[in-house]
């Protein structure tokens, strides 16, 4: 079987082939004879009823050098195609939530993964807010009152953008820290949206696990260690990663949230873990699959594509 493969995704040319959970699943999709088709995510259109993107046909390989080949640029009706990949990175902004419901209007007769319906109406910072007894205690507000008070209560507090991503604004505030009414104003500046406050973890020192889910099934897990001086363990901020199991209470976390994420068409998703907390659902643009690959063996892409061609079959 070989289908039509739309990416839609942040600049190719800028991905790092050993960590991009794009690229890997590119790879995969080209090494199953399924035809690869990339554009970026201001070339998508609504034109009289119809959606365009405006892109390029696309070969990839494992070559640090050269890894990618583009073909002749054209604009397709994403309609003709068999599945599009939404993979641009957050932020979670308005330009983000207009693709969502530009891409609704083509699936799930196009599959589009995932379902943007449920990638725009679950944000990850709020979707783990369903499931008490689960997440550490949280505050999402823009009144600083209401915040000030929340760190009053739990002294020591992380304090973040709602809508941010790879670990940029992320703030710990101790409890002799006296920078909260600053970085509110800051925050306040900048834009009109809340801010999440969480409880610290201290658990976090011994990392920040992201386990794959493939549509709502656990696969395997990763352990992400902040680097030296640092609270944040993403990656993208010198988090290192390590091999690690899933544990008791890993499994009972995606037990309770796996058959939602399968029910709404959340066929990649990565959750974040500190110590027995979620912290956050990640399905707009997880990572991670290529880096458990390494450690455990576990062919992630290949999983993936056999649950999208099982529900293209």
């Amino acid at each position: 079987m070989s289908l039509k493969i739309a990416f839609q995704m942040d600049p190719i040319e800028n991905v790092n082939i050993d960590g991009d959970s794009s690229f890997r699943l590119a790879l995969e999709a080209q090494a199953r004879g399924h035809e690869l088709f990339y554009y970026t995510p201001d070339k998508l259109s609504f034109e009289s009823g119809v959606i365009t993107a405006e892109g390029w046909p696309l070969t990839v390989r494992r070559d640090p050098d050269d890894f990618f080949t583009l073909g002749e640029k054209q604009k397709v009706n994403l309609a003709d195609w068999d599945v599009v990949w939404l993979r641009q990175d957050p932020p979670f902004d308005m330009g983000y939530i207009t693709n969502t419901h530009l891409l609704d209007m083509i699936h799930p007769d196009t599959l589009v993964v995932n379902d943007p319906f449920w990638v725009r109406n679950y944000p990850e910072k709020l979707l783990v807010l369903g499931f008490e007894g689960l997440t550490p205690p949280t505050t999402i507000a823009r009144d600083l009152e209401t915040i000030k008070a929340f760190k009053a209560e739990h002294k020591d507090i992380i304090l973040k953008p709602l809508y941010g991503n790879g670990g940029a604004g992320v703030f710990r505030l101790g409890p002799d820290d006296r920078n909260l009414t600053s970085l509110h104003e800051l925050f306040s500046g900048i834009n009109n949206e809340p801010l999440i406050a969480q409880k610290f973890l201290p658990d976090v020192s011994n990392g920040d696990k992201r386990i794959i889910l493939v549509d709502g099934a656990p696969v395997g897990a990763i352990n992400r260690v902040p680097a030296k001086g640092e609270t944040r363990s993403n990656m993208h901020v010198g988090g290192r990663p390590e091999k690690v199991g899933l544990t008791a209470r890993d499994l009972e976390v995606c037990a309770e949230i796996g058959p939602l994420l399968k029910e709404k068409g959340q066929i990649f998703v990565g959750i974040d873990v500190i110590g027995d907390y979620l912290t956050e659902i990640n399905l707009t643009s997880p990572t991670g699959i290529q880096e458990l690959e390494r450690f455990d063996g576990t062919n992630v892409a290949a999983l993936i594509w056999d649950a999208i061609e099982g529900k293209i079959t």
